[in-house]
């Protein structure tokens, strides 16, 4: 574990001196999104107390460079209202291996004094296509997560198919959470994506874990969100 902490760290320290030189293959792009569903989910977790959500974000790429920023709101009983996700990383190509190699810092608003809600985390990530399939894993460490719980890690296993001349898309993930100082479990999601326009897609998901009512206090039990979003 000591040797996979040590190589994803250096991974995402990379980042910093890669991202200069990639900078000055490209002129900067951006992409704007907005978009709502009828709840926030992350990781197989309520985030807005089964309630809707509204989100929005930025994105700019520069040659394999990326970085951003989005929005969202969120209800954990404790009058934070908001999350803000700052990220940057790099996307490199090794044959037919695309990876995805960034940092991302979660932050809250109106969060109630010693709370320690705000954290980093480091990704690595690669996928690669497989026929009409696309399959993908990725990793995630915090070395202080949600809630200043300890050491934290998040593996995942994806794959998505698009259906042949339709504009639907069959995906889902199952991951694992593992935190320190706080329960672990073990959580999965399937949905079907359809893009009403190159700009305009809607997603239906199925998402549940391994965790009950007693543990999760209702907010890791199975459900079904939708969700519209904007791209411009």
């Amino acid at each position: 574990m000591r040797t996979l902490k040590i190589a994803l760290a250096a991974a995402v320290g990379s980042l910093a001196m890669a991202g200069a030189a990639y900078a000055q293959d490209e002129s900067p792009k951006f992409a704007f999104n907005v978009g709502a569903a009828t709840d926030y989910v992350f990781r197989g977790l309520s985030q807005t107390d089964e309630d809707p959500q509204v989100f929005g974000g930025v994105d700019v790429t520069m040659g394999l460079g990326y970085a951003g920023a989005w929005v969202s709101n969120v209800d954990f009983g404790n009058g934070t209202d908001a999350e803000f996700d700052l990220y940057a990383g790099l996307k490199p190509t090794a044959g037919p291996v695309s990876f995805d190699i960034g940092i991302i810092y979660y932050g809250y608003v109106d969060q109630p004094s010693g709370s320690h809600e705000d954290y980093f985390e480091g990704k690595v990530a690669a996928s690669v296509p497989a026929g009409p399939a696309t399959l993908g894993a990725a990793v995630y460490y915090s070395p202080e997560f949600f809630g200043k719980t300890g050491d934290a890690w998040y593996y995942e296993a994806n794959a998505s198919v698009a259906i042949p001349d339709t504009k639907f898309t069959i995906n889902g993930a199952i991951g694992r959470q593992e935190v320190e100082k706080a329960f672990d479990y073990t959580t999965w999601n399937v949905g079907l994506g359809y893009a009403l326009t190159d700009h305009i897609s809607f997603d239906v998901r199925y998402w549940d874990t391994n965790k009950g009512n007693a543990v999760t206090g209702g907010l890791g039990d199975s459900r079904v969100v939708g969700g519209l979003k904007f791209v411009f």
